[in-house]
């Protein structure tokens, strides 16, 4: 993945922060915690050609193959409370959703609360990690994985991913992607930041939930139950 072209794309948003490129990696979440824990300032943003190590939620792996996805991690040292912070996974995964849409408009929103989906099919992962100094947050790392221009999958989860390339039928240019993300995450941050919730982008999120008016099954540990999803709440909670 071109560098020059990540810099020039990003000249307008993220340029000024600290860009760090790997042909090859483990996960770009963990050189991203490495970095943190060395002094990288908010903002930096960890691209990869290619992870050998990727992790999505759960412990679960995260395929990641030389030249067909995205792969980054963006550090945070956000001002706001711990319990403030998990909303970010919500403003990361608007911003990967606005910047798909440009490619596919047709056919794609988000499961809550951050899996991006186009035609019913996952396409995007996101991983948000904290770290806690004494009682205030050191950093929060959020790592994205974008399947753009995968042609296969493998056998288990076949029928539940797809990428850009597959639904499209046109090749992802990564670095456009990449800067196209950071655009909107950039303009979401923003407005983030303001109440440190999610106040000035429940509408937006809102509009994009597929889950919203439709029945959901809450996972909760007094047990299991149905219901019908109205939306989220300003701090990303689901409402149901």
């Amino acid at each position: 993945m071109e560098k020059e072209k990540i810099v020039s794309g990003l000249a307008t948003v993220w340029a000024a922060k600290n860009l760090v490129l790997y042909e090859e990696t483990a996960s770009t979440n963990l050189d991203a915690k490495k970095l943190a824990a060395q002094g990288a300032e908010h903002g930096t943003l960890v691209v990869a050609n290619m992870q050998t190590s990727g992790r999505g939620r759960r412990g679960r792996t995260w395929l990641s193959p030389a030249g067909e996805s995205v792969y980054m991690s963006l550090l945070l040292r956000p001002l706001c409370e711990p319990n403030q912070a998990s909303a970010l996974t919500l403003v990361m995964a608007l911003a990967v959703l606005e910047a798909v849409k440009e490619l596919k408009p047709q056919n794609c929103g988000i499961k809550w609360p951050n899996d991006i989906v186009m035609n019913g099919k996952k396409i995007c992962g996101i991983l948000t990690e904290m770290c806690m100094k004494k009682t205030d947050i050191d950093y929060v790392v959020i790592g994205v994985g974008v399947n753009a221009n995968q042609s296969s999958f493998a056998e288990e989860i076949a029928d539940t991913a797809t990428s850009i390339f597959e639904q499209s039928g046109e090749r992802v240019d990564r670095a456009w992607l990449i800067c196209r993300v950071m655009h909107y995450f950039e303009q979401a941050y923003a407005e983030f930041e303001k109440t440190w919730d999610l106040t000035g982008l429940i509408e937006l999120y809102n509009r994009y939930l597929l889950n919203k008016d439709r029945q959901v099954r809450v996972l909760d540990p007094k047990g299991e139950y149905e219901g019908v999803a109205l939306g989220i709440n300003e701090q990303g909670e689901l409402l149901v």
